[in-house]
């Protein structure tokens, strides 16, 4: 089977989600040709994560609609059954593109291995899994952020330029400003998350937040209550009207629970709550809960966490 995956690319490497794309393909029996756009160093990394070879589309493209026509013309060129992309902003809006113009079914936000015609995803905000059959030529999936991790074998993969003609853009990027001023790892993406609400009282506090996360590498998150107020920035904001993660581990200080935040973070392997209510919601949800002040528990966490390095 061959398989083609879009891999988006930061500062000239492959993104983690990317990686975990072309991972997820290639663990189950793909010849996978890894397809970038724009600045490239090396194979970018993507070799290593099962990648054959990679095509290189060396303009950089910011226009979704031409970047679906590289993807499609790529696919039918290699003459791929199955198109991969990451479920991040750019694979959501690639993806479906991509599959109009190739008649190709689509399943959103893949879960599970492929097996035959059948794609696993969640639905119901994770409280279920539903088994997609595909039945056309060419099928197109998007896979979930840290569903599947990415393999690191050491392999280098070879890099040849791709010519396209992407048509004309419909959208320019006249600028950029980056949402994370200390580069840290997107939040669907990371593999740890440290996430307040409300019981912080205020945006002032929430330096003991970001202390715990900078000694776990973990990424910063809040509730929606905390992001509608201005405390935090709407990006942080994890829920079911907001970003969906699902990282090894999920800190929530001063989070009652509500149903709609669970729902976005329910798919976490490992739950702390902190909390200084023992009737909060979010410790049936919980792996390990704490009842106590989030001002004194977090502040022992990371010094405990500083000791342990």
């Amino acid at each position: 089977m061959n398989c083609l995956a879009f891999v988006p690319t930061k500062q000239g490497q492959a993104t983690k989600a990317g990686l975990e794309a072309i991972s997820y393909a290639a663990r189950h029996g793909a010849h996978v040709t890894a397809l970038v756009v724009g600045p490239l160093t090396g194979d970018g990394g993507m070799g290593s994560a099962g990648a054959s070879n990679v095509l290189h589309v060396t303009e950089d493209l910011q226009d979704e609609g031409q970047i679906a026509r590289a993807v499609a013309a790529a696919a039918q060129s290699l003459g791929a059954s199955l198109v991969v992309a990451p479920h991040d902003h750019v694979g959501r809006a690639v993806a479906p593109r991509v599959a109009v113009r190739l008649k190709a079914g689509l399943v959103p936000g893949v879960t599970s291995p492929v097996d035959g015609n059948t794609f696993q995803r969640n639905v119901f905000s994770g409280k279920a899994m539903a088994h997609v059959q595909v039945h056309t030529d060419v099928k197109v999936v998007t896979t979930t952020p840290n569903a599947f991790g990415a393999d690191q074998s050491g392999a280098t993969a070879a890099v040849e330029v791709f010519g396209v003609d992407a048509g004309p853009a419909r959208l320019k990027v006249t600028g950029f400003e980056s949402s994370s001023e200390d580069g840290s790892v997107p939040l669907p993406e990371a593999v740890r998350v440290v996430s307040a609400g409300r019981g912080l009282k205020g945006p002032e506090h929430w330096g003991i937040v970001e202390d715990l996360a900078k000694a776990l590498g973990a990424t910063t998150a809040c509730s929606r209550p905390v992001s509608d107020m201005g405390w935090r920035p709407h990006h942080e904001h994890v829920g079911q009207t907001g970003i969906t993660i699902r990282p090894d581990l999920y800190i929530a200080a001063g989070i009652s629970g509500a149903i709609q935040h669970l729902a976005g973070v329910n798919q976490s392997k490992v739950i702390v709550a902190i909390n200084t209510d023992p009737e909060a919601p979010f410790f049936k949800a919980a792996d390990y809960g704490i009842v106590g002040d989030a001002f004194e528990v977090l502040p022992k966490l990371t010094a405990a966490v500083q000791n342990l390095g």
